[in-house]
C-alpha cells in the first residue's frame, strides 16, 4: 500500500490492466446482486434528486414504480445507496440491446443535466471505504473478466482508465502524485510521467 495525501491506496491498483468491455459484460456492475444499489456519498443526494427529472424518462415503468414506492435512495448518513430492483439492479438502470446503462449518464450525455452519475459507479472497480482515512481498494468480480482481458490486450492500466473519476474525486494535484506513484510500482511502466 501507499499513501497519497490522506488516502491509502492498494498496490493492486498500480498493477492491474483494465478496460470495460460492455459488449461482453453487458453492464453487469449495474445489476449485481447484494441487496443494495450503488453507494452514495452524503453530498450526492441533492445531485441525484435534482437530476432525476432529466433521467426518469429513460427508465422502464417497473423501475419508476419501485421509485414511487421505495424512493430514490435508502440508508442513513454515511451509508446511503440507490434503491434497487429485487435486491439486484440499480433502480436507475435502463437496458439498451441487452446492456444495462445508467439513466443519469444518458441524461448528461444528452445535455439534460450536469451530474454524471454516482461517484461509486464512475470509479468502479475501485471502491473507497472510509473510517479514519479514505482507502482505495480494487474490487474483483467475475463479471469483469472481459475488462481484464481487454485491458491486458490493449495495455490499459487501471489507474489511467479511471483518470476522470479519480480527478473528479481528488483533483489534479492528487491525481498527478497518484499517477507518479502508480507508475513507479507498475512493472510495465516503472517510470515517471513525461513532462512532469
Amino acid at each position: 500500500m501507499f499513501t497519497i495525501g490522506e488516502a491509502i491506496v492498494e498496490d493492486a491498483i498500480a498493477r492491474e490492466r483494465f478496460a470495460c468491455d460492455l459488449g461482453r459484460c453487458h453492464g453487469a456492475c449495474c445489476t449485481l446482486p447484494g441487496g443494495r444499489g450503488a453507494p452514495l456519498e452524503d453530498a450526492e443526494l441533492q445531485y441525484l434528486v435534482n437530476s432525476f427529472p432529466a433521467a426518469k424518462k429513460y427508465l422502464p415503468p417497473e423501475h419508476l414504480q419501485v421509485i414511487e414506492t421505495d424512493g430514490l435512495y435508502e440508508g442513513e448518513p454515511g451509508s446511503y445507496a440507490t434503491t434497487c430492483i429485487d435486491e439486484q439492479a440499480c433502480v436507475f438502470v435502463f437496458y439498451e440491446e441487452g446492456i444495462a446503462k445508467c439513466s443519469f449518464e444518458r441524461a448528461r450525455l444528452n445535455g439534460e443535466t450536469t451530474w454524471l452519475k454516482p461517484l461509486s459507479c464512475h470509479l468502479f472497480p475501485i471502491r473507497i471505504s472510509s473510517l479514519f482515512s479514505e482507502r482505495l481498494r480494487y474490487e474483483t468480480i467475475a463479471e469483469c473478466k472481459p475488462a481484464l482481458r481487454r485491458g491486458a490486450k490493449e495495455d490499459v492500466p487501471l489507474y489511467e482508465f479511471l483518470r476522470e473519476p479519480l480527478l473528479r474525486k481528488f483533483g489534479q494535484a492528487w491525481y498527478d502524485e497518484f499517477l507518479l506513484q502508480c507508475r513507479m510500482r507498475d512493472p510495465a511502466r516503472n517510470q515517471t510521467p513525461s513532462g512532469k
